[in-house]
């Protein structure tokens, strides 16, 4: 799950990245706003290893929790888990979404180069597919799609959501071959590009959970998972800190101050970081976040930063310091080796 945040507490714009180098030094995880790109072939060339879906047992209310299992690729980049839209059920392979709102996936009629790799929705073969005369077009950092919109039944794991508004593309613009199907957003429905009731708000509606939570963990190795309907103890320690939202139409916090080595290097005044899912990096404002490649002695290169591989076992951790906790990340977590990498 990752942060980005805006000096100056202000909104920041949207931004998604996979920049994957394929060279042989190592990579600092983290980009400034304006320097991140994705590289299609990377994504292609790391596949994705599946978790198989469970749900929580022994648990005190039957609707409490429901767990699915996520995906994980190789560079951990990508997290991904399964959904089944109408009837009989269509399997698609979704990221599962804080930084948007709507459900989309590919359409049958999809003639765009990226939907030859993806399962494509066939409406002709689903009882419970009810069309709309409405479009849609959705523009993301790393690719835009049109589209019409459509009713249908949709499952999360054993969880259903009826009559659900969502997205059939007909027209996709981003990488080919990329290991996910469509995307399902959980962000507030103030912001959906369809006007319509997310998934997460129909399951709370239609109460098919008792509780308007929803919670992620995300591993390096195999059992990551998004749950619904609340948090299962089993997959954190201590009590859980819970942080105040700034808006009610998006997951933005405040933070006081990002420090290292009890330095205040960045949003030394308060920012507003939101955490997005979808996103595999820190992103911030470029200014701050080459001040940041400076103190850790890390080279540009290109719209990247380098630096040896050893540096993991002397870099002081980076601190995020979000409503007077700090949360530490190491060295390990912020620069990752690229293939071949040293």
């Amino acid at each position: 799950m990752d942060v980005f945040w805006e000096d100056g507490c202000h909104s920041a714009p949207w931004c998604s990245s996979l920049p994957l180098a394929l060279n042989w030094r190592c990579q600092v995880g983290c980009c400034g706003w304006g320097s991140c790109r994705t590289n299609c072939k990377a994504i292609v060339n790391n596949r994705a290893e599946e978790f198989n879906f469970h749900r929580c047992k022994n648990h005190s209310s039957k609707k409490l929790l429901n767990l699915y299992s996520v995906l994980r690729d190789r560079q951990r980049m990508l997290y991904m888990g399964n959904i089944t839209i109408g009837t009989p059920p269509q399997e698609f392979q979704v990221i599962f979404d804080t930084g948007s709102s709507d459900l989309w996936v590919p359409s049958f009629f999809c003639p765009s180069p990226a939907c030859s790799t993806q399962v494509r929705f066939r409406h002709y073969k689903s009882s419970t597919f009810r069309p709309t005369q409405n479009t849609f077009s959705i523009a993301y950092g790393s690719g835009s799609m049109k589209g019409f919109l459509t009713y249908n039944i949709v499952w999360i794991g054993d969880l259903v959501s009826t009559d659900q508004l969502f997205g059939l593309s007909v027209v996709e613009y981003r990488c080919e071959g990329t290991p996910f199907d469509g995307i399902l957003g959980l962000k507030y429905p103030n912001i959906s590009v369809f006007g319509a009731i997310s998934i997460f708000d129909n399951l709370k509606n239609q109460g098919a959970i008792s509780e308007p939570v929803f919670a992620f963990y995300l591993s390096k190795a195999k059992g990551s998972v998004v749950m619904f309907g609340g948090v299962y103890k089993s997959y954190y320690q201590g009590v859980l800190n819970w942080v105040p939202l700034i808006h009610t139409g998006d997951w933005s916090v405040h933070m006081e101050c990002i420090s290292m080595k009890r330095k205040v290097i960045a949003c030394s005044g308060g920012c507003e970081p939101f955490v997005d899912t979808e996103t595999s990096l820190i992103l911030g404002p470029r200014r701050l976040v080459n001040n940041i490649q400076k103190l850790i002695s890390a080279m540009p290169g290109g719209s990247e930063h380098y630096i040896s591989c050893f540096a993991v076992n002397t870099l002081p951790s980076i601190i995020f310091t979000i409503n007077g906790i700090n949360y530490p990340v190491p060295a390990q977590a912020y620069i990752f080796k690229v293939r071949g990498g040293s």
